[in-house]
């Protein structure tokens, strides 16, 4: 059953723990600005079910039940006007910097095992997923991401073929691009990583990915065969997709090895 709520304002899902009576452990995940991009589509598309922990999905700012009073429209406007100031690098910031304070009031809320926790995203939500491992304010055992922004440059590049725009880079954005990127910064991730890339996803996302692999010491890179960065339907009232179910036995296989290990 999916409990819904907030932790230190950041709006949350979670689904109990499977077949573990008394505290669990907690892998905390962060959706995509693609689809699933919510927390209760991204609970949807991966929920991890055979894991005995508590499987929580929180929110990212400016998304879901923290849209903007514009909605999509002015998010869209936001981003077109300067992707990396606006959204790429606020968004995963605010989310990291939150994420201690919801951790902490999540074991208020749930039955969650004294110890480290494991952590997880996808896309934009990957950001947030490296940050956190970077910053050391809680203690992670591991992580998982899926088609990850592990450089953001690239991903503006991609953005601007994609979107037939031009991006203008200044002082401040590169300062941002350089903070996000995860290849520079492997040195500071220093817990077992697994990544997720599809196939036919953009090459912006598979070759950072594949260097970030080559410099994280304890890292295991998996290519889905097909699968393009998105992992849901835009309608989320669709079944779930093979992609989705393939990377929800992944994320299952590699955080079962640390959680019961």
């Amino acid at each position: 059953m999916a409990i819904t709520g907030t932790a230190a304002g950041v709006p949350f899902v979670a689904l109990e723990p499977a077949g573990v009576e008394g505290p669990a452990p907690l892998v905390v995940t962060w959706h995509l600005m693609d689809a699933p991009r919510t927390e209760a589509a991204m609970a949807a598309a991966l929920p991890m079910n055979d894991l005995p922990a508590w499987r929580v999905y929180l929110g990212l700012p400016m998304s879901g039940k923290r849209a903007l009073p514009g909605g999509d429209e002015e998010y869209f406007g936001l981003a077109m006007q300067d992707a990396v100031l606006n959204v790429y690098g606020p968004t995963a910031d605010q989310a990291a910097t939150e994420f201690p304070a919801a951790v902490a009031e999540l074991r208020e809320q749930l039955s969650i095992a004294d110890g480290p926790v494991y952590v997880a995203g996808g896309s934009a939500g990957s950001m947030v997923a490296y940050e956190v491992v970077t910053r050391g304010e809680v203690e992670i055992a591991a992580a998982a991401v899926v088609s990850p922004v592990t450089q953001l440059a690239p991903l503006i590049a991609a953005n601007e073929r994609r979107f037939e725009i031009t991006y203008t880079w200044s002082g401040e954005s590169r300062e941002v691009a350089e903070r996000y990127d995860f290849v520079r910064r492997a040195d500071e991730i220093t817990v077992p990583l697994l990544i997720v890339v599809g196939e036919n996803d953009d090459i912006a996302v598979r070759e950072p990915a594949a260097l970030g692999h080559k410099a994280i010491a304890e890292s295991e890179l998996v290519t889905i065969p097909g699968m393009e960065h998105a992992l849901a339907d835009e309608d989320e009232t669709a079944p779930r997709t093979e992609d989705a179910k393939r990377v929800d036995a992944e994320f299952t296989r590699w955080f079962a090895q640390y959680i019961q290990g």
